[in-house]
């Protein structure tokens, strides 16, 4: 596989006239695909440039007045002899595109969607095209292989979103007997779905076993649970042992799930008894496969193999004890850019080539359990301007969204990219901001030290990337409801796809008390 980057452009065209430049530029121009989908074509400009290798083509998005810190025209490609011409079309178009200053989803202008819906209150805006767009890429990856795309819930839960996915033949991972529930609600096929966690309560392992649910074994008071769940339920528990392969993710302590010292998972010098006890248990349990979880935002892929490759050894010695496993579960974790800084990041067919002859070789199928890469990049947090102010040297935009909508950037100090709705007033001074809430809280933050152009009261900004762990990790401190989201779907209309919570929400919990 070959990459390349481009920062500047040669010729800018129409994307007709590029698409026919790079047909025939290259016998083989069927032969490349986007390096992430979520980096692709702006709607309005493009220029091509054939590879200096010869062994792809770049199309190269160009945004003409941006006011963003990324690079006005960079997008990656790279050759890949799976892919096809139409991947370039169907893969790319990122969701959300800045031109003359204004910021687009999907062709839409946000502040016209604004208007449109009258809105006031911060809210979140999803691309619907872009969660298929990122679909499509776990299922073009998986080609060839017995898989289960198993889309983690708890990066977000939005009933909606979760429709979307089962529609698409998604799978699901779930941390929580409530989760389990909403993803049958939802139209999940529970032979699909791992049931995960560190501390499962009985009564949820008992409606997942009679689901036909996959679950995980995490420890010895839960492989107890589990057995008994198989008695209550009188149906056979499938589960896959979770083995931490102490492999060091080289991400944020908080999203490193697979190290020795993890509250997840058993210690590999204990399978030995962990297999005789499943032996005890025939008529509850049934062992059929192996799984490990790295952590989070991994930008890695070669430690997935070191993973397998650990992994396998396990699923060996298994076997040689008579059980027939048959799932080797990865987990998921590929990182998203949040920097904006079009770094080439790894793709799903990256992740799964690490890992594609060990699974084949081996008669496994292979589960992943993507969430970020999922719907990270599907979304924008909007908020309105409320103010902007000064307290010695340091200058602060107030908005109206906080961190009780979104809380990464104060829980994690995680960076999301920050950009502005509409153009500046003519002759606004660029400088560097917070960008702050109005909890009351210092760490009410949504992005520290910004160069951002000073913007208008009233008007809008967006933090980008907000689809994962934003509104799902949202509360009602200060007595702020959770906000209302909104998709722009294939058509280009704008739907509501979750009400705003109220006051009376709120005060409906104490009703008849």
């Amino acid at each position: 596989m070959i990459g390349a980057r481009c920062t500047g452009a040669d010729t800018v065209v129409s994307f007709n006239v590029a698409f026919q430049t790079a047909v025939a530029a290259k016998e083989n121009v069927g032969n490349i695909r986007l390096s992430a989908p979520s980096l692709g074509f702006s709607r309005r400009r493009l220029s091509q440039k054939v590879c200096e290798n010869g062994k792809g083509i770049m199309l190269l998005a160009v945004r003409k007045n941006r006011i963003s810190s990324r690079a006005a025209t960079v997008c990656s490609l790279v050759a890949d002899k799976n892919a096809t011409i139409e991947n370039v079309v169907t893969q790319g178009g990122p969701a959300f595109t800045s031109d003359d200053g204004y910021l687009y989803c999907e062709n839409k202008k946000i502040q016209d969607i604004i208007e449109k819906e009258k809105l006031g209150s911060c809210f979140y805006l999803y691309s619907k095209p872009q969660l298929s767009r990122n679909y499509q890429a776990y299922e073009q990856a998986l080609e060839g292989l017995n898989s289960i795309i198993g889309y983690a819930i708890k990066a977000n839960n939005n009933y909606k979103i979760l429709q979307h996915f089962a529609s698409l033949g998604s799978g699901a991972v779930l941390v929580s007997g409530q989760e389990l529930k909403l993803a049958l609600e939802a139209g999940f096929d529970p032979t699909r779905c791992v049931f995960n966690g560190n501390g499962k309560l009985q009564n949820e392992l008992i409606f997942a076993v009679e689901n036909g649910v996959l679950v995980n074994i995490d420890s010895e008071f839960d492989l107890e649970h589990i057995v008994k769940a198989g008695s209550v339920s009188g149906k056979k528990a499938k589960v896959l042992l979770r083995i931490n392969p102490d492999v060091d993710p080289q991400v944020h302590p908080y999203v490193a799930t697979g190290n020795k010292t993890s509250k997840f998972g058993i210690r590999n010098e204990k399978l030995e008894w962990f297999l005789d006890e499943i032996k005890k248990h025939p008529d509850e349990i049934e062992l059929v496969g192996v799984h490990c979880h790295l952590g989070s935002t991994i930008t890695k892929v070669n430690i997935f193999k070191d993973a397998a490759l650990v992994m396998l050894q396990h699923i060996e010695t298994i076997r040689t004890e008579g059980f027939n496993l048959r799932y080797l579960n990865i987990g998921g974790g590929l990182g998203i850019d949040y920097q904006h800084s079009g770094a080439i990041l790894p793709t799903p067919t990256d992740l799964v080539d690490t890992v594609r002859d060990i699974v084949k070789a081996n008669g496994l199928t292979l589960i992943l359990e993507p969430g970020r890469s999922l719907v990270g990049n599907t979304s924008v947090f909007v908020s309105q301007v409320i103010g902007v102010k000064s307290n010695g040297n340091k200058n602060f935009i107030v908005i109206n969204g906080s961190m009780s909508e979104l809380i990464r950037p104060s829980l994690y100090g995680a960076y999301q990219h920050i950009e502005l709705v509409t153009p500046p007033p003519v002759g606004a001074g660029v400088h560097v901001f917070d960008v702050v809430g109005p909890v009351c809280e210092s760490a009410d933050f949504l992005g520290k030290d910004r160069e951002l152009p000073t913007p208008q009261e009233g008007s809008w900004l967006v933090v980008h990337d907000a689809g994962a762990y934003c509104m799902a990790m949202a509360s009602t401190y200060n007595l702020r409801m959770r906000p209302a989201e909104y998709w722009v779907t294939e058509d280009g209309s704008v739907a509501k796809i979750r009400h705003a919570e109220t006051l009376d929400d709120h005060l409906r919990q104490f009703e008849g008390l």
